[in-house]
């Protein structure tokens, strides 16, 4: 994937980058069977309180509802094109199977139009192709990977991540996720073979304020210019330091290197070796 910049014709264009959208039909509209609508909360519960800062606004958006299961076994699809998702930092890629069915899967890096994708237990190792993971030799890179058999993917779904397999014994596998982390994961998850596409949405510069906003991301102000009455970190003549042994939320709880993972937490037997071991 490449990165598209601009000639600097106004402040904002001259730190502006886009995706180049290598592949992608930039004309294709949502398939309308695959889309729903999706309706905003602007960071709001079910009592209107706001219980996540910074949303709102933004533009309107559809929802692709994606092939997270690959449920569909031993039916060939072919690739009808790869689409821009606003949902997601990932491309998708329109899939059309021989009995006609059509589902969006995650594109990952090497799939194209007119490629063939299949879900099946003998599938060939190719990107696109999803299998349980006992079918995938060691070694192998995958993402969209099961953590409980037949609920969808939910790990390594992002652009440009990928895990991979180092390691099989008894009725579980040892899979290295992108943070780094090695867990354990049942030998009946499905994983898809590869790495996500749009490796490069990592290097792509914002640019300018409105492009946030058209996001749906409402601005951030730092605690260290408000007052003490607002933040922690507020108060004092001229630029002052935090005053604490280290930053803290608005509500006084330790904003760094805090462990907020419950210590009982009855998955930890999953995780052979933290993200952050030394």
């Amino acid at each position: 994937m490449s990165v598209k910049t601009y000639k600097p014709t106004t402040p904002a264009r001259r730190n502006m980058s886009v995706s180049g959208f290598d592949g992608v039909d930039k004309k294709a509209k949502p398939e309308r069977s695959l889309t729903e609508v999706l309706k905003k909360h602007s960071g709001r519960n079910s009592y209107g309180r706001i219980t996540v800062r910074h949303k709102g606004g933004g533009n309107r958006r559809k929802y692709r509802v994606i092939d997270f299961k690959r449920d569909k076994m031993d039916v060939e699809g072919t690739v009808l094109r790869l689409e821009y998702d606003p949902n997601r930092s990932a491309f998708i890629a329109l899939v059309e199977y021989t009995d006609g069915d059509r589902r969006y899967i995650l594109a990952p890096v090497g799939l194209a139009a007119g490629d063939k994708v299949v879900s099946s237990a003998t599938a060939d190792i190719k990107p696109g192709n999803a299998l349980p993971i006992s079918a995938i030799p060691v070694g192998t890179v995958i993402h969209n990977i099961e953590i409980y058999p037949g609920k969808g993917a939910q790990l390594v779904r992002s652009a440009g991540v990928a895990a991979q397999l180092m390691a099989k014994e008894g009725r579980m596998a040892q899979v290295r996720l992108p943070s780094g982390e090695y867990r354990l994961i049942r030998m009946d998850c499905k994983a898809t073979i590869g790495q996500v596409g749009n490796i490069d949405h990592a290097n792509i510069s914002i640019g300018k304020a409105g492009r946030k906003r058209h996001m749906g991301i409402r601005p951030t102000v730092r605690g260290s210019v408000m007052n003490p009455v607002d933040h922690p970190h507020g108060g004092g003549e001229g630029k002052a330091p935090v005053g604490r042994p280290g930053p803290v939320t608005p509500w006084g709880k330790p904003a760094m290197g805090y462990k907020t993972r419950k210590t009982k937490n009855r998955t930890n037997k999953f995780i052979v070796k933290r993200r952050n071991a030394k």
